[in-house]
C-alpha cells in the first residue's frame, strides 16, 4: 500500500504545552490591561471620533470594531486559565465507571467505531491495523467495527481480512449520525471510541483516557486531532537554490542568520490544530465546556442514550405545542380535547426520529450541547491534552473550503435553531464558551469590513474618523500593541499570526455559511475528501484576489495623488491606510499561496 503520506509515517506529535502558573498570571494581568484599553478606545470611537460627513462609512466601521472587541472579550475569557482534569488508574471493571452496583461486575466493553462512506478501503485498513494494536493494562473487551455507509463488497472484504466487525445498512439517512445510530443499535459497548475513516489510533489511546471515566459523570473525552501529513515545506536556502543555484543558497543562509530559520510552503492551509486543541479547547476544561469534535473522542454509551431520550421527549413536546397552536388557529378552538391531543402526540412520535447523535452536519457539537445542558445528570466533558491518534489533513483548497463551510454552517445553524447560549441547564461560563465559538463565525461580517475599509480612503480620500490626529494614535496604538503583547503570552508561545491571517481570509466562506443559514437552507453533508483534489482553485479565492488587487491599485492611486499635490489626501491618512492595506494583503496572500500550492514534485 503506497499513499502520499507514507513518507511521514515516522513523525511523532509534539507533547502538550507545559502549564506555567507564572506565565498564566502574567497573561491575565496583560489581558485585563488590554480589555481596559480596548474599552477606552471603543468609547472614544463612538463618542469623539466619528466623521459626521461620512456616517455611511464611519458607523459600519465602528460597528465592526465593536463586534471585534466583543469577540476579543469572549476569546480572553476562553483563554483565561488552564485546569487539566485529573484521572485515576485505568479501570477494568464496570463497577469502576458507574454510579450504581452492577448485577454482574464484568470487564468494561469498548467499541471502536470507524464510520466510512466512500473512502479507499486500503486507507481504512491502515486505521484498523492501528486499532488492533491498541493495548491496555488490564483485561477489558475491545471490539472494532467498520460502519460502512457505502455497502461496499471490497470494504467488507478488508474488514473480514482484518478480523473486525462489519456493519452496514439500507440507505444512509442521517449520514454520519445515522450511521452511528445504526451501529449503536447493534453493539453493547460501555464506552464508544469515535474515529473517522482515516483516524489512526495510537496504542495508548485507551490507557491514557479511560481513567477519566472513573468519574461516573464524565460523558465524553476528546483527544487532540493531529495531522501527521502536514507539508513541512523547504528551507529558504534550498528553495532559492532551486532557482538561483549556489548564489541562491548563499542568500538564503545569509537571511536565516539574521532572522532565523525560514520554511517556505510549510502547512499552506494552516491546518495545524495545536492552537485549537492545546490552547482554546484545553482552557475550557475548568468550566466543563470543551465540546466534542468527533474523531478521536470517547463516549459513555448511557450518557449519549440518556441525552438522546431526553432530547427526543423535548422535541415531541415542542412539536406537539406547535401543531396544537396551528390546529387551534385553523379551527378557532381555545383548547383541544384530550383525545385529539393524544392522537396528535402519537402522530408526532411516529414522525420524530430518535437518534443518539442528532441528524445534523455538526452532530458532535450538538451532542455536547445536549449533554452539557442536562441539569439532572450534570454531565462532564474532558479535553485530554495529549495526542492519541493521527489523521490526514486537507491537501487542497477545495477540501479545505468544504470542511470550513461545514464547521461554520453547522455551528451557525445550531445557533439559529437551538442556541446553547439561551438553552436551559447551561452555566454562565458554559454559555460564554459556546458564545465564543458562535461569535467567531459571525466575525466574517466585520472581517469583510476591515478588508475593504481602507479602500474608501485610498480611492476617495474619505476617512472614517474626524482626522488622523495625535489623539487618534494615542487611543489606537496602546490598544493594538497591548493586544499583540497579551496574546503572545496567552498563546503560550504558539505563533498566532498564521491563525489570525487564515481567519481573516476565511471571510467569504464564513459569509456564505451565514447567508445559507439565514435563508433557512440546510447545510449539506458532503464527506471531506481524503485524497488531494486536482485542478485550478483560483476561482475559490476571487473575493480575496479582488481585495488584494484593489488594495495595490488604491495604494498606488493615493500616493500618486498625494505626490501631485492633491489637497484631499494628507500624509497621515495615506500612510495609515497604506500600512492597513499592506497588512490586509499579507493576511490574504496566504490563501493565494494555498490555492496554487502543489506538493513537491508535482507540475
Amino acid at each position: 500500500m503506497s499513499f502520499y503520506f507514507t513518507k511521514y509515517e515516522d513523525r511523532v506529535p509534539e507533547p502538550p504545552l507545559p502549564h506555567s502558573v507564572s506565565r498564566e498570571l502574567l497573561w491575565q494581568y496583560l489581558a485585563v490591561i488590554n480589555l481596559t484599553l480596548g474599552a477606552w478606545y471603543i468609547w472614544w470611537r463612538w463618542t469623539s471620533s466619528l466623521n459626521y460627513d461620512a456616517l455611511w462609512y464611519a458607523v459600519p466601521l465602528a460597528i465592526a470594531e465593536t463586534g471585534a472587541y466583543i469577540g476579543l472579550c469572549f476569546f480572553t475569557f476562553n483563554l483565561w486559565k488552564v485546569e487539566d482534569t485529573p484521572q485515576k488508574t485505568p479501570p477494568t471493571k464496570l463497577s469502576e465507571i458507574v454510579d450504581y452496583e452492577p448485577q454482574e461486575d464484568r470487564p468494561i466493553k469498548v467499541d471502536m467505531f470507524f464510520p466510512t462512506y466512500d473512502e479507499d478501503p486500503e486507507l481504512v485498513r491502515l486505521s484498523l491495523l492501528d486499532a488492533k494494536n491498541v493495548s491496555y493494562p488490564g483485561p477489558i473487551d475491545i471490539e472494532i467495527h467498520v460502519l460502512d455507509d457505502g455497502g461496499r463488497d471490497d470494504m467488507k472484504q478488508v474488514a473480514d481480512e482484518e478480523g473486525v466487525n462489519y456493519i452496514t445498512r439500507e440507505g444512509n439517512i442521517g449520514f454520519k449520525a445515522g450511521n452511528l445510530r445504526n451501529a449503536m443499535e447493534q453493539t453493547m459497548g460501555d464506552i464508544i471510541v469515535i474515529c473517522d475513516a482515516d483516524t489512526r489510533p495510537f496504542p495508548t489511546i485507551l490507557e491514557h483516557t479511560m481513567g477519566y471515566f472513573t468519574d461516573s459523570r464524565v460523558a465524553w473525552v476528546q483527544t487532540p486531532q493531529w495531522f501527521f501529513d502536514l507539508p513541512e515545506g523547504e528551507t529558504l536556502p534550498d528553495s532559492l537554490g532551486r532557482y538561483l543555484k549556489t548564489p541562491g543558497r548563499w542568500v538564503g543562509k545569509a537571511v536565516e542568520k539574521v532572522i532565523g530559520p525560514v520554511r517556505l510552503g510549510e502547512d499552506p492551509f494552516v491546518n495545524d490544530p495545536k492552537m485549537f486543541y492545546d490552547v482554546i479547547q484545553r482552557r475550557r476544561n475548568w468550566c466543563n465546556a470543551s465540546f466534542c469534535c468527533g474523531a478521536g473522542s470517547l463516549h459513555r454509551r448511557n450518557a449519549v442514550m440518556e441525552g438522546a431520550l431526553k432530547s427526543y421527549a423535548e422535541q415531541i413536546d415542542v412539536q406537539t405545542v406547535k401543531a396544537s397552536k396551528k390546529i387551534r388557529k385553523i379551527t378557532g378552538e381555545k383548547n383541544l380535547n384530550k383525545g385529539t391531543e393524544r392522537r396528535l402526540k402519537k402522530s408526532i412520535i411516529h414522525e420524530e426520529e430518535f437518534t443518539p447523535y442528532r441528524f445534523h452536519v455538526s452532530e458532535d457539537i450538538y451532542t455536547s450541547i445536549i449533554l452539557h445542558s442536562d441539569q439532572d445528570r450534570n454531565w462532564k466533558s474532558v479535553m485530554h491534552p495529549e495526542v492519541e491518534s493521527k489523521m490526514l489533513s486537507p491537501q487542497d483548497l477545495l477540501t479545505w473550503t468544504i470542511q470550513r463551510f461545514k464547521y461554520a454552517g453547522g455551528t451557525l445553524d445550531i445557533a439559529k435553531n437551538d442556541n446553547p447560549v439561551f438553552r436551559k441547564g447551561m452555566s454562565l461560563p458554559q454559555r460564554m464558551m459556546y458564545a465564543t465559538t458562535i461569535w467567531s463565525y459571525i466575525g466574517g461580517i466585520w472581517n469583510a469590513i476591515f478588508l475593504t475599509a481602507p479602500l474608501i480612503y485610498l480611492f476617495f480620500a474619505i476617512a472614517p474618523v474626524q482626522s488622523y490626529s495625535l489623539d487618534f494614535y494615542l487611543h489606537i496604538l496602546p490598544f493594538l500593541i497591548m493586544t499583540e503583547l497579551a496574546f503572545m503570552v496567552g498563546g503560550w508561545g504558539l505563533a498566532g499570526y498564521p491563525s489570525k491571517a487564515s481567519y481573516l481570509a476565511f471571510f467569504p466562506t464564513n459569509l456564505k455559511a451565514l447567508w445559507t443559514v439565514i435563508k433557512g437552507e440546510k447545510i449539506s453533508f458532503p464527506v471531506t475528501p481524503k485524497d488531494r483534489q486536482e485542478g485550478n482553485f483560483l476561482h475559490l479565492i476571487i473575493p480575496q484576489l479582488s481585495i488584494i488587487i484593489l488594495t495595490i491599485v488604491g495604494i498606488t492611486f493615493a500616493w500618486w495623488h498625494y505626490a501631485h499635490g492633491s489637497v484631499s489626501y494628507d500624509i497621515n491618512g495615506v500612510l495609515l491606510n497604506t500600512f492597513w492595506g499592506i497588512n490586509n494583503i499579507l493576511a490574504l496572500s496566504g490563501i493565494v499561496v494555498a490555492a496554487t500550492w502543489k506538493p513537491r514534485g508535482e507540475k
